[in-house]
This record gives C-alpha cells, sequence and structure tokens, in this order.
C-alpha cells in the first residue's frame, strides 16, 4: 500500500466518530464503528453475500457507492444460471449433477480451476434455497431459453435458467426510492417478464406473441387493482434481496464508495471510506461490480477499440475494488474479457442486442461488406469474433442489415413495427436507411457491389433453409429468438422488401469479467496462490468462474450470487 493512502487511513481513523456520525445515512454505524463482515457493493453478488453472513448471526454492514441499491444486476435481465437448482427441479428439468458438471467443463475448459467448478455447481442450488427462505424472492424457469451450447456433453436445449417472480415494490416501503432503475423500462401498465420478451418480439405475427402481451397487460391490471407495484427481473430480484436484509437488520450505507482496503500485518481488517475507517473483525467481501467504467483499466486490458460508453453496465462501476484488491497484494485474472454482446450506439444507453440479430431477415457485415460470424450465436461469441477478426478485415463497426418486411414484422427495441424508428437514432449515425443495398452500401462506407453480393448469397441461404457460411439454425440456442412461423429455418429470411436499415454494431457488454482471482471458498489469492487473510471477492470483481466463455443466460448473476453466498458461509 502506498505511503499517501497509509497517511489518509491514519487521518481519517482518528475522525472516525466524528465522520461517520456526520454523514447522512451512517447513524447507524457512528455507535457501532466495527462489524463481523463489511460487504462492498449492494449488488446481486454483495445482498446475497451479506444476507449469508447475517443468517448466521453476524453483525453485517453494506457499504455502496451508488446513491442507488442494486448496481447492474437491477438493471439487468436477471437471468439466473444455475444447474439442478430447486426451481428447476421442481418444474421436472431432466438436470443431474453429473449432466452440469460435463457441461460447464466442457464450456469453460481447463482454464478455470476443477474446484471453483464443484464449489459452483455444489453450492448454487443451496444458494437458491436459502435465498427463497430468508426472502420475499421466488423463481420461475425461463423454459425454453436454451443453454447456449445445448449440442456439448451435458448440454440442455430446454435450458436450466431462472429469474425473479413478480415482485411487489411495496414490500421495500420508502427503500423503494432507492432501486437503481432498471435498462430498459417495462410498457406502462404491464408485467413482463425475459422470457416475456421473446414473444412480444412476435406479436404482430404469432399468436402466441399476442397472448403473451395479453397475459403481460392482463397481470399489469391485475395488480394495479390490486395496489400493488409490481417488479420483475433486475428490479424484483435487487427488490426482493434488499427486503431480505430489512427483515435481517442489515443496514446498507448508500453514498459510501470504497476508497482503500485496510491492511494490518497482511490481513484486511477493514474498508476506509470517505467518513472513515469500517473495521472488520472476520473480513471484508468485495462485490463491488467490475470497471466498465474506468476508461484508464479498459485501455491498459483490453482490446483497441474500446471504451466506457458501449456498455450498459452501472456507471459507479470504475474498478474500485480491482485496484483497492491490487493494493493489498492480489492476483487479478480475464482482464481482457467482459460479458460482451453486440450493442447499438444509439443516444444515450446504448442497446444490447438480443432477439434483433437473430430474428430471420437480417445479416450482420463488415467493413468490407462481408458475413463474419453467425449472428445468431451467443452474443459473447459474437464479439470475441469481432475483435478477432478486426485487425485483418474490420468489422468493428459492423452493420445489422435488415429489410421492410423484416420491419413490418417485428419489435425493434420499444418501436414498434410499422412505425418508424427515432429521427434521434438517424441524427447519430446509429442506423441508415436507402432505397436499395448498393445504395445502403454506400451510405455506410460499404463497398456497394461487395454488399448486394453478400445479400445475394444469404438470400439463396434463406429459401434453401441451410446457411452454408457460418451455420445459422443448426445449434437450438440459435432459434430461440427466432420467427417460429418461418420456414424451413426460423433463423433465415431473404432481404427484398425496400428500403433497406443499416444498424451500426459495436462490441458492447454487461460488464466487464475480469477481477481478482480467487479459490473455491471465494478467498481472494496472491499471485503465488497464497490467501489473503480477511478478504474475498464475488461477483464481477473476481474472476469469472465461466472463464471465457458463457455457459447460459444468467451466467453473471448465477456465479455472482453463488460466491456471495460461499463467501458469507466461509467468512
Amino acid at each position: 500500500m502506498d505511503a499517501e493512502l497509509t497517511r489518509r487511513q491514519i487521518l481519517r481513523g482518528t475522525a472516525l466518530g466524528v465522520g461517520l456520525a456526520m454523514a447522512p445515512g451512517l447513524a447507524t454505524a457512528a455507535s457501532t464503528a466495527e462489524y463481523d463482515v463489511v460487504v462492498v457493493g449492494a449488488g446481486a453478488a454483495g445482498m446475497t453475500a451479506a444476507l449469508t453472513a447475517a443468517k448466521r448471526g453476524l453483525s453485517v454492514v453494506v457499504l455502496e457507492k451508488a446513491p442507488t441499491f442494486g448496481g447492474s444486476a437491477a438493471r439487468s435481465g436477471a437471468g439466473i444460471w444455475i444447474p439442478n437448482n430447486p426451481v428447476l427441479l421442481a418444474a421436472g428439468v431432466p438436470d443431474t449433477p453429473a449432466k452440469a458438471a460435463q457441461y460447464l467443463a466442457a464450456v469453460v475448459g481447463p482454464g478455470v480451476p476443477a474446484a471453483r467448478q464443484e464449489a459452483f455447481l455444489r453450492n448454487g442450488p443451496q444458494m437458491i434455497a436459502f435465498v427463497m427462505a430468508n426472502s420475499p424472492l421466488r423463481f420461475r424457469w425461463m423454459e425454453g431459453y436454451s443453454d447456449y451450447y445445448p449440442e456439448l456433453p451435458g448440454g440442455l436445449p430446454n435450458g436450466r435458467s431462472i429469474e425473479p417472480d413478480q415482485f411487489d415494490g411495496n414490500l421495500l416501503g420508502a427503500e423503494l426510492a432507492n432501486l437503481n432503475p432498471p435498462y430498459l423500462a417495462t410498457p406502462a401498465g404491464m408485467v413482463v417478464f425475459s422470457a416475456d420478451y421473446k414473444w412480444l418480439n412476435l406479436a404482430a405475427v404469432n399468436a402466441k406473441g399476442a397472448a403473451v402481451a395479453a397475459a403481460c397487460l392482463a397481470r399489469g391490471t391485475a395488480a394495479a387493482l390490486a395496489g400493488q407495484k409490481p417488479l420483475t427481473m433486475g428490479q424484483s430480484l435487487a427488490a426482493g434481496l434488499r427486503v431480505g436484509l430489512q427483515q435481517a437488520n442489515v443496514p446498507v450505507l448508500l453514498n459510501t464508495p470504497l476508497l482503500d482496503l485496510n491492511v494490518e500485518n497482511g490481513a484486511v481488517t477493514g474498508v476506509l471510506t470517505p467518513n472513515g475507517l469500517v473495521r472488520a473483525r472476520r473480513g471484508v467481501i468485495v462485490g463491488s461490480g467490475g470497471f466498465e467504467h474506468n476508461a484508464a483499466m479498459r485501455a491498459q486490458y483490453q482490446r483497441q477499440p474500446i471504451g466506457t460508453a458501449w456498455t450498459v453496465g452501472a456507471k459507479e462501476n470504475t474498478g474500485d475494488g480491482h485496484r483497492a484488491g491490487q493494493r493489498a497484494g492480489a492476483a487479478l485474472d480475464l482482464m481482457d474479457d467482459a460479458w460482451w454482446g453486440p450493442a447499438i450506439p444509439i443516444p444515450g444507453d446504448p442497446y444490447f442486442c438480443l432477439a434483433e440479430r437473430t430474428l430471420p431477415g437480417g445479416l450482420i457485415v463488415n467493413q468490407a461488406g462481408k458475413r463474419f460470424v453467425n449472428e445468431a450465436a451467443p452474443y459473447s461469441d459474437v464479439v470475441h469474433v469481432m475483435y478477432d477478426k478486426n485487425p485483418a478485415e474490420p468489422d468493428i463497426p459492423a452493420w445489422l442489415v435488415v429489410d421492410q418486411n423484416y420491419r413490418n414484422k417485428y419489435l425493434f427495441r420499444d418501436t414498434l413495427p410499422l412505425l418508424p424508428l427515432p429521427d434521434a437514432w438517424y441524427s447519430a449515425g446509429a442506423v441508415v436507411k436507402a432505397s436499395s443495398i448498393q445504395a445502403l452500401g454506400s451510405a455506410i462506407g460499404v463497398p456497394p457491389a461487395a454488399l448486394k453480393s453478400t445479400v445475394d448469397r444469404f438470400n439463396t441461404f434463406a429459401w434453401s433453409g441451410m446457411d452454408g457460411d457460418f451455420h445459422r439454425g443448426v445449434s437450438a440456442y440459435d432459434h430461440y429468438y427466432t420467427d417460429p412461423l418461418v420456414l424451413p429455418n426460423s433463423c433465415l429470411a431473404p432481404l427484398w422488401a425496400p428500403p433497406f436499415y443499416a444498424f451500426k454494431i459495436v462490441p458492447g457488454d454487461l460488464g466487464t469479467k475480469g477481477g481478482m482471482r480467487t479459490d473455491a471458498r471465494a478467498r481472494v489469492l496472491r499471485p503465488d496462490g497464497s490467501v489473503i487473510p480477511g478478504l474475498y471477492a464475488a461477483g464481477n470483481a473476481s474472476a469469472a468462474v465461466m472463464g471465457h466463455s458463457y455457459a447460459g443466460a444468467g451466467s453473471t448473476i448465477g456465479p455472482a450470487m453463488t460466491f456471495g453466498f460461499v463467501a458469507g458461509n466461509d467468512v
């Protein structure tokens, strides 16, 4: 630790009582400047860790940098990938520990220690059962949302992902005002689950889509008549965990960032905040999120082009835990990687593309006007390919090309079929429209003849139902967001109806996935493999158990909560 930080610790430590007493929201801490466990971050990892430790009878405090709680989890769809959990088994999902272990090992490869994989698979189901027993949260199986590589040994084409059930925000009381808002707001008057979006995209052309839209509206109406404030997805997850902490009398101190870890004789013994030192008798659990909004760190560790404008992670995620951990001696892993996904840089938050790049009638091309990837592949894989191929034949940015037939059928973000896209998207260069494929190529700086040739070849594949170049539609996963009425391949349809549209595609992300190296007990490790006493990490502050891959929807939040649970039980 550098000398300046040591001096600051001494100075702030002497002012501890005054600083804590005067800080907004810290009245409960003024008389108890020391806890058994100090948790950094009120996201899914941190709140699960805090709830776990509290239910063991330990005194716990959660320190949150933001003026809100929930972090990136509150902004998310809140899919949770945990094999063999009680929600799945109750739904009759044919999962087994052997299948799950076989699949996870095939997905992540040898880069992730087997002991960490085993700890995740063993503790995940226990964590879900614990959360349901100690909070109002309940969960639903996301039936049909395939594992991302269902053809691998142990993969399940019908999926292992779950999501939070509907939650009444009234249970939070006044604390509801402090919930981090969602990335995309649910349509007014509707209660929408993550699993519904697949069908809402198709509501204009598919009877089941229309029925799901009606069901969402009916749920919203019923909730309103009952006087509820219905929450789903990440809002439900964060709210439910926060109510659990309220019931367990765990304070969550907002506007309280981590400045540094307090280290004494090689052990972490507390957290330095702007208001003073908060001591931890047993340990500190860091769940402070990734570093996606730290431009210097992204430039240092990740491939170019990169920046902070393409991420949808919480804006407070600037790697505070990573840097404090490094100063305490932690090793870092996977810092070059993120939970990637193709994104459209529209004004405001970028739009993270899921269904839009998969629906039939669209293809992605590089700056040479050529396809370079299976557009329906897992979103993280698409961006890995973008970075891998970009030096040889630039594809950052790439372009998602669709026709008017596509626009007439499918929801695009929150723009209904047949309705015009926002003018601001055109002004920002996020979308370009032209009367012909050749004119579209000229407008986006792509060779017109090459683009026309690519579209013609793609159309031939679409008519036959077989993608001879990138095998789009071979995997069961490819078909999740597609249109089942399109035959012979629900992933493929020709582009023929003018005008034509091109959406700019950049390497977006849900957050970074590199962080402190941890063991199977969520303890932070030094480069030599030794444990830093008193320091734990979970979520995107730690190196992901998924390695460079992504097993299924919720591979971020599932492990984050699981290793928060592991840390809360071990500390």
